[in-house]
């Protein structure tokens, strides 16, 4: 079982520069492989449920993203069953490696948790904490020519892909949060989604000598969100923090690791994009910052910010067990330029 099959609830599973690591021989294009993922869940709908899944591609909803519990248009993967439910599968999975995979699965399985924790009734849980309360929609016609898109959504979950002429030209908002952050069910039954991207950036802050610390840690107060939430595009400020060209070699590793640990997420052709758009830009032009506190279990936030990306991971809320976590594209989500 890898490290990321951590939570998946009973539901989930019958339900379903130079610096950087050199990028892995490419499976087939993310492209072409959601086309047919489309087409094959659209295929399995009713027509009514096919209404409900599909949007134009210029629809405002395509722009309208969001992590938090909320009505949302598209259709649920608690309204099917069978073929349907596999083919909705499958079509999540077309964007994402394994790990991207086991990653959307933990965070839909805790809801289950959170249902559990909040004493919720029946009627509650189908409102409102379901692990198949997830939303797909298709923005546009799923083919080799023109543009279209795809929106998998829900708490703590939006992956938005925008694709033309058969090409994934935006991977962008990618949200993905874990509330509760640390599940304790006792001693060697401790499950922490999202934890690894926390404690490598801890690793980072505390290597900071003196010097390196003044640049690094911004504030000792944490901000309560990561910014913009829902905004169409990304809020983007001068980068601050520690650049890498001021890192230790043992920092610099670490922050490699976790970059990995965001860009595994990925199929391996966009996430090998992602790589070839850092080091062009210059690794050594990538700053990390940090807010909060540097201690587990504490409210912190940190940003990870380059020429071309900005991750935003938060805990802060719940006691600082509650954590979201963003990949936003400073030139442009969901394939628009900014202005």
């Amino acid at each position: 079982m890898g490290p990321r099959k951590l939570l998946l609830s009973t539901l989930v599973l019958v339900t379903c520069g130079a610096m950087l690591i050199a990028q892995a021989p490419q499976a087939a294009q993310s492209g072409a492989v959601m086309i047919g993922a489309a087409n094959a869940f659209l295929a399995t709908l009713t027509p009514p449920q096919k209404q409900q899944a599909t949007f134009a591609f210029d629809d405002a909803e395509r722009l309208n993203w969001h992590f938090i519990p909320r009505e949302r248009k598209g259709l649920p993967l608690k309204a099917l069953e069978g073929e349907a439910l596999k083919a909705a599968h499958a079509m999540i999975r077309s964007g994402l490696s394994d790990a991207g995979y086991d990653q959307a699965l933990n965070v839909m399985s805790l809801e289950e948790v959170l249902y559990l924790l909040e004493g919720g009734e029946r009627e509650y849980r189908r409102n409102r904490r379901d692990p198949n309360n997830y939303y797909l929609s298709v923005f546009g016609t799923p083919a080799g020519t023109g543009s279209w898109g795809w929106r998998v959504e829900g708490h703590h979950l939006s992956l938005n892909f925008t694709i033309k002429d058969g090409k994934v030209v935006s991977s962008t908002p990618e949200f993905f949060g874990a509330n509760p952050g640390t599940v304790n069910a006792g001693p060697g039954r401790m499950i922490r989604v999202l934890g690894t991207e926390e404690d490598i950036a801890r690793q980072i802050l505390k290597l900071c000598d003196a010097e390196q610390s003044k640049l690094a840690w911004i504030s000792k107060t944490a901000p309560d969100e990561v910014p913009g939430p829902g905004a169409a595009q990304p809020v983007v400020e001068t980068a601050v923090g520690l650049p890498v060209s001021k890192m230790s070699p043992q920092q610099r590793d670490l922050l490699q690791q976790l970059l990995e640990e965001y860009l595994k997420n990925l199929a391996s052709d966009m996430s090998a994009e992602r790589r070839e758009l850092i080091n062009s830009a210059g690794i050594d032009n990538v700053y990390f910052a940090w807010w909060g506190d540097a201690d587990l279990n504490q409210r912190h936030h940190y940003r990870v910010q380059g020429p071309t990306f900005v991750i935003e991971y938060n805990n802060t809320q719940n006691e600082a067990n509650h954590v979201h976590s963003m990949w936003r594209n400073i030139g442009g989500d969901f394939a628009i330029p900014v202005q």
